[in-house]
């Protein structure tokens, strides 16, 4: 099939090459001319792991291609993708449909035969109805059909989880649609991967529901976590306690400093509004919402607390500053919130993190960016670890000792053992572990 996938971002740059690589023909589509030039060139504008070899492939293989001028490319597709940005609008929290609105507009002057219209951006209920409406006023003779394809892609494990995935969420009322999209889909089709078709309207709400559901969890164990601490239980027990009961599960109950990344904090908030909206409040993820908020700030009383209550002049050393490992993404990550709290407490921060240091230069100022974990932890009167990447829970844990002023870690991940940590010399504090 022919493809045009609309937006190079996260979403789109993963979907497009994993369809590809299902033998389909794709056009990645921005009007990022920078970012276009890149990929044209082999080079990869975000940080997850494969997907450089995958581009290269599927490019050399002549299935996958990048063009700022997507004309040719939608005239000609059977599905196009829309795979644009949905932010948190300023202001009211709402999603910003302004840029899968213009993508709309653009299209539908270059519809040409059936074409399925793919809203793959997490959008609000009633978002696919609207593009419709758009298209239909602008196109009266076009023949098409919106379908709704949320994304359910884990930053870090993306490909696995587009070729590979729990489901596959399809939402439309058109037959040809429904024909195409299996016909995407096919390979997984063949791998028995359940494929749920259901009206677009319910397929929006999936996509809200689920991320809806996963952040409430994290803040569930994170209010289990605090209860662990005033009572002096374990909360890692608790969470394996609890989660080997099936009806809960035990992903997302890790402990921690709050939810961030791409998705959650976008998709609970415009959630809430658009429960608002509706007449329905969604009071439970409300509460979410501002019980994560809350805990992000609180982090860096729990490190001050740790320093004897004062950090004036104290030198605080921070392990990982993305959202989560295995990313460069740094959008709504604990960090944001952590850091500046710190620093408005008097301390001095330096810190380390694998991928994330560029985008974070942007965001967080003053702080000094180290070269690797024994650089930022040298001198430092506390070291802190806020993201737990993979080369952080195998630390020379001596060496760490022998650089820093004082040994003092503050573990907001508990990837460590206390027991341990502390016949080491260290002072030691976690998560919901007394």
């Amino acid at each position: 099939m022919q493809v045009a996938m609309i937006g190079t971002g996260y979403v789109g740059l993963v979907s497009g090459a994993c369809f590809a690589d299902f033998g389909h023909s794709v056009t990645c589509i921005d009007k990022d001319a920078s970012k276009i030039e890149r990929l044209q060139s082999g080079g990869i504008p975000i940080f997850e792991p494969g997907l450089e070899n995958l581009v290269a492939q599927n490019v050399k293989a002549g299935r996958l291609q990048f063009t700022t001028d997507g004309a040719e490319a939608v005239r000609t597709a059977d599905a196009v993708f829309i795979a644009v940005g949905t932010p948190s609008r300023r202001g009211d929290g709402h999603a910003d449909l302004s840029y899968v609105y213009a993508v709309a507009e653009e299209v539908a002057a270059l519809l040409e035969g059936f074409t399925v219209i793919v809203t793959k951006s997490t959008v609000p209920v009633g978002t696919g109805d609207e593009i419709e409406k758009i298209i239909r006023a602008r196109r009266p003779d076009a023949q098409f059909a919106v379908v709704s394809n949320p994304e359910f892609l884990r930053e870090g494990a993306a490909i696995e989880d587009f070729k590979h995935p729990d489901r596959v969420v399809v939402g439309l009322d058109d037959d040809r649609a429904r024909a195409a999209m299996i016909e995407l889909y096919r390979p997984l089709f063949l791998n028995e991967t359940p494929i749920l078709f259901t009206s677009r309207r319910t397929s929006e709400l999936i996509k809200y529901a689920a991320n809806a559901f996963l952040a409430l969890k994290i803040t569930f164990i994170n209010e289990m976590a605090d209860l662990c601490e005033a009572v002096g239980a374990d909360v890692q027990q608790v969470a394996r306690g609890i989660g080997l009961d099936k009806r809960i599960g035990g992903k997302f109950l890790n402990a921690g400093p709050g939810y961030g990344g791409s998705c959650f904090p976008k998709d609970t908030l415009a959630l809430v509004r658009t429960a608002r909206d509706a007449g329905s409040p969604a009071r439970l993820i409300e509460t979410t919402v501002e019980i994560n908020d809350a805990r992000k700030k609180a982090m860096a009383i729990k490190v001050s607390a740790v320093a004897n209550g004062d950090l004036t002049g104290k030198v605080v050393g921070v392990l990982g500053l993305t959202f989560k490992p295995n990313t460069d993404d740094m959008r709504d990550a604990p960090a944001l919130d952590i850091i500046p709290a710190l620093q408005a407490a008097g301390a001095v921060v330096q810190a380390y993190d694998p991928e994330g240091m560029t985008e974070a230069s942007h965001m967080l100022p003053a702080v000094a960016f180290k070269d690797d974990a024994y650089a930022a932890a040298e001198g430092a009167d506390v070291l802190v670890i806020i993201t737990e990447w993979d080369q952080f829970r195998a630390l020379d844990l001596d060496r760490v000792k022998s650089v820093m002023r004082a040994p003092t870690l503050v573990d907001l991940r508990n990837i460590y053992n206390p027991a341990d940590i502390r016949s080491r010399g260290f002072k030691y504090a976690s998560i919901g572990r007394a």
